[in-house]
């Protein structure tokens, strides 16, 4: 009994590290790929690139303790997860780099040609995770096609990266670039001034309306395409999860025509978490549900550490997470001025 206590915290932690990353990192990667549609001007550019710049490394710090207790916590979970879906991490991985890159290279040389290709490697890299962290979720609540060999003890992956790239898939990848797409606008709204604050919460308002139609879709697929409502069927309460998700996502927009845009963007926060446990409390105790064989599901249960483990793990969490915590909010604190024109153009230490 004790050791399914320990499995089912680490199994909420490893959904709360998830949420989030996509939390934080999600209005960098939004900030990322809407900068094209929203700057102006090579300065413009700057500004935008200056509102994520202090941070976004920072927030990486949840991407890696997430994989982190994955492989402490669920190893079996995570060795199959980076060797069937190799190409998939691969990309996602080369893509976080260019994009880190890109911020850093940018301005090293006053060229046009080099800052627009920069430009565009920080689009396409900001894009391309945006999609493929949501494709790869979408796979996972679906159902991955795996099998176990018993006799070899080993998980057989009948599939490729196109088998990944199916229609439910693809709509939860747009549906996290939607997310991450108004987040990161609405991040910018409230980051800069002028006409470039006033582009960016118009377009978080113009692109709410889409996002809702994929919501809806997305919900809607959900019940044909995977398992994630039984949960909810059987015990009803858990779906106060979706309830605060949509009712979030309904007041980004009240808060957002009604040009409170700090509210507008705490619950977009609040909307990306709540829809990320709304797929993580639908898959309990799955963690990577096979779509051809449930006697080879991966839970909590069978791919995870001994208690041992857990418990050691628990302890450091109770340490550090907080700490992490504080840190970021500290971060956040000393960078939470709106980045201005003159602000890069007079900084020799601006992006």
């Amino acid at each position: 009994m004790e050791a399914h206590a320990f499995q089912i915290i680490w199994f909420v932690l490893w959904g709360v590290l998830w949420s989030f990353y996509f939390m934080t990192d999600g209005f960098v990667l939004g900030t990322g790929f809407m900068s094209g549609f929203l700057a102006k001007s090579d300065t413009e550019r700057r500004v935008l690139i200056n509102t994520v710049g202090p941070i976004w490394d920072g927030n990486e710090v949840w991407l890696v303790t997430a994989g982190g207790a994955t492989f402490a916590a669920f190893p079996t979970t995570y060795a199959l997860m980076f060797s069937n879906l190799y190409t998939a991490l691969l990309l996602l991985l080369f893509a976080l780099i260019v994009r880190g890159v890109a911020f850093e290279f940018r301005g090293k040389i006053d060229s046009p040609s080099w800052k627009k290709g920069w430009d565009r490697a920080i689009t396409i890299a900001s894009f391309l995770p945006s999609l493929l962290f949501g494709v790869a979720f979408g796979n996972i609540f679906k159902g991955i096609p795996m099998r176990n060999d018993f006799s070899a003890s080993i998980f057989a992956y009948d599939g490729s990266l196109l088998t990944l790239l199916n229609p439910y898939g693809l709509l939860t990848g747009i549906l996290f670039v939607m997310l991450f797409a108004v987040h990161g606008s609405l991040y910018a709204a409230i980051k800069t001034t002028g006409d470039l604050s006033q582009r960016a919460a118009a377009m978080a308002n113009r692109l709410w309306f889409p996002l809702l139609a994929v919501a809806v879709l997305f919900l809607g697929a959900t019940y044909p395409a995977t398992r994630l409502y039984d949960n909810y069927l059987k015990s009803p309460l858990l779906l106060i999860i979706p309830l605060i998700a949509v009712s979030s996502l309904l007041l980004v927009k009240l808060y957002a025509s009604r040009d409170r845009l700090h509210m507008a963007f705490l619950f977009s926060c609040l909307t990306i978490v709540f829809v990320c446990y709304t797929g993580v409390a639908g898959l309990f105790p799955n963690l990577i549900p096979s779509s051809i064989d449930p006697a080879s599901n991966l839970t909590i249960y069978n791919s995870s550490s001994s208690l041992l483990t857990l418990k050691i793990m628990t302890g450091v969490a109770l340490i550090f997470v907080p700490i992490v915590i504080a840190y970021k909010a500290w971060v956040y604190r000393i960078f939470r001025a709106r980045v201005t024109s003159e602000d890069v153009l007079e900084s020799s230490e601006a992006y």
